[in-house]
């Protein structure tokens, strides 16, 4: 019974968190719209969403009430679905399919592969700067703003190659290396990947 109740509120909230993100989708036209089509293509392929599940959770714990998260919300599976997108690629895993369906490269070729990995990481931040509220000139500055900066400085930290990048250098680098890894490169490979 608890079990099956779970399961509804998890597919419920995944369901919520599946909305939020066709809300921040870019649109597809104009002369990169292959590359949009691509970003889109990977960001919706499924998946449980938890990231952004706990990270909404994690807020609204330390007494968030308003929907300045949802941007980071976003922000957070489009990284996380980057670092898939490029894991993917045949110069990586050399995958094929995921979650049930082709991979992004083998649908729309290596080069665009790498693009929409690129794209979904850039466009995380153009996301997760949507949450500092516009401000017009003489406008007070929202009391927000050092808070969203520092969860910015965060995700551009984790992200980068003090976080996931670095990981994955070091499982690239791992596969290839002679010896045992030691317990303290998997660690690192782990906790950054």
């Amino acid at each position: 019974m608890e079990e099956t109740l779970f399961r509804q509120e998890l597919q419920k909230r995944t369901a919520a968190i599946e909305e939020l993100l066709k809300e921040y989708l870019p649109a597809e036209e104009g002369y990169q719209k292959t590359v949009i089509e691509a970003m889109n293509y990977s960001l919706m392929a499924g998946g449980k969403r938890l990231r952004p599940m706990l990270m909404q959770e994690t807020y609204k714990m330390f007494g968030g009430k308003d929907d300045t998260i949802e941007p980071f919300m976003a922000a957070i599976e489009m990284v996380h679905t980057y670092s898939l997108v490029h894991d993917d690629l045949p110069a990586m895993d050399n995958d094929e399919y995921r979650r049930g369906r082709k991979t992004t490269w083998s649908v729309y070729g290596d080069g665009m592969g790498v693009l929409a990995g690129d794209g979904l990481l850039n466009y995380a931040f153009e996301t997760a700067f949507r949450a500092f509220p516009a401000c017009t000139s003489g406008e007070p500055v929202d009391p927000n703003y050092p808070r969203v900066a520092a969860a910015l400085n965060i995700l551009a930290r984790k992200a980068g190659i003090y976080g996931m990048i670095g990981g994955q250098n070091a499982d690239i680098e791992a596969e290839e290396q002679a010896e045992p890894l030691t317990t303290e490169q998997i660690l690192f490979i782990h906790a950054n990947k």
